[in-house]
C-alpha cells in the first residue's frame, strides 16, 4: 500500500506543477517558450485548472490511504 501512495503522491505533485504552467502558459503570465501555442489560449488555462484540481484530489486521497 505504501507504493501505491507514494505513486499517487507523486502523480499529484506533477500533476499540480504541470496546471499550474498550462495556467500561466494559458493566460499569458508564463511565455515560454515563445513559439508555444499555448501562449494566450484561454482554453488551456481551463485545462490547467482541471488539472491541478485533479492533482490536488490525487494528493488528498494519497495522504487518506
Amino acid at each position: 500500500m505504501k507504493i501505491a501512495r507514494t505513486a499517487l503522491l507523486i502523480i499529484g505533485v506533477l500533476a499540480v506543477l504541470v496546471g499550474v504552467i498550462w495556467i500561466g502558459q494559458g493566460t499569458g503570465y508564463f511565455p515560454y517558450p515563445r513559439s508555444s501555442f499555448m501562449i494566450d489560449r484561454m482554453p488551456w488555462a481551463y485545462r490547467g485548472i482541471g488539472l491541478a484540481i485533479a492533482g490536488l484530489v490525487a494528493i488528498v486521497v494519497s495522504r487518506r490511504i
